[in-house]
């Protein structure tokens, strides 16, 4: 038996189905376009291709922002237009399938606990760096969801009071000083290029002033992270996202500034950094194992 899990992210929805070792089926792929309406049809349309030829038991659905316990997306910053949108029952009713559907950086951190990055640890955070910030949260073992379903926005924790204008609409958020969009900021402040993936590659060649953007950058992800160490006493954070082909640049550069920014780091055990290890497929195979699972 197989199960489909689909991964919505801000350009793209990418699905899978998962056979029950947790090993890739197939692979289906489609622009994310803009409205609830319009998304909801595109996932319909990822997960019919990805049936063909599969007996597929159950879908489970990650989308990014505030996903309630009754698999409504209340709210995403990062896609215009989606609010209120009941992903899991226009899902099932299109299917007629059994739909999971979760916050999609907490099914990433799911297919990491199972299968990659987190596996053999019980209290990890997942930060998802893209276009924003995402996290999930492993606690004692148990996905932690709050008490309506939302946690893990850590990309909205404010750290600068009055700061950068946030798309969630407030000012001073965390991703706006450390996601992928923030890169691009402080590439352009430095004249090295327009986009994170022009500094990025500058960087992996040694480029100096690409290498002191990194550290500008990896300090200010920092912060947030010591945050959340802080606060939830994880033994492993996980990198995710696109940035994480920066590779040990990007990983090597947070761990000095974290390192830097920790209390009492002679008195606790050392806090693992790592990056992810199932990549962009990783949200939508955790999404299809938490429907399994389910």
């Amino acid at each position: 038996m197989s199960t489909i899990g689909v991964d919505v992210g801000g350009t793209k929805v990418l699905g899978v189905v998962v056979d029950d070792d947790g090993s890739v089926l197939a692979e289906q792929r489609a622009p994310t376009p803009s409205g609830g309406d319009a998304l909801a049809a595109t996932m319909v349309e990822v997960i019919a291709a990805l049936r063909a030829g599969h007996d597929v038991t159950a879908v489970g659905a990650g989308v990014p922002g505030l996903v309630d316990r009754d698999a409504v997306l209340r709210f995403a910053p990062n896609l215009p237009g989606v609010v209120e949108l009941p992903v899991g029952a226009l899902l099932a009713g299109a299917t007629g399938l059994p739909v999971r559907v979760d916050n999609d950086n907490t099914c990433a951190l799911w297919g990491e606990h199972r299968l990659g990055a987190a596996r053999a640890v019980d209290d990890a955070v997942l930060v998802g760096l893209g276009t924003g910030i995402g996290g999930g949260l492993l606690l004692d073992g148990r996905l932690a969801r709050g008490a309506h379903g939302f946690a893990g926005e850590i990309g909205h924790m404010v750290v600068v009071r009055g700061g950068i204008p946030c798309v969630c609409g407030r000012n001073g958020c965390w991703e706006r000083y450390a996601s992928g969009t923030a890169l691009g900021r402080l590439a352009r402040e430095a004249g090295i290029g327009e986009r994170g993936e022009d500094v990025t590659a500058a960087a992996l060649a040694g480029d100096p002033g690409a290498l002191a953007v990194f550290e500008e950058f990896a300090d200010w992800f920092a912060v947030g992270l010591v945050n959340l160490v802080h606060v939830l006493d994880v033994e492993r954070c996980v990198i995710a996202g696109g940035l994480v082909t920066a590779g040990e640049v990007l990983i090597d550069a947070i761990r000095r500034a974290f390192a830097a920014r920790l209390v009492a780091p002679d008195h606790r055990p050392p806090v693992e950094i790592v990056a992810a290890e199932l990549g962009e497929r990783a949200g939508a195979v955790g999404a299809a194992i938490l429907a399994r699972d389910a």
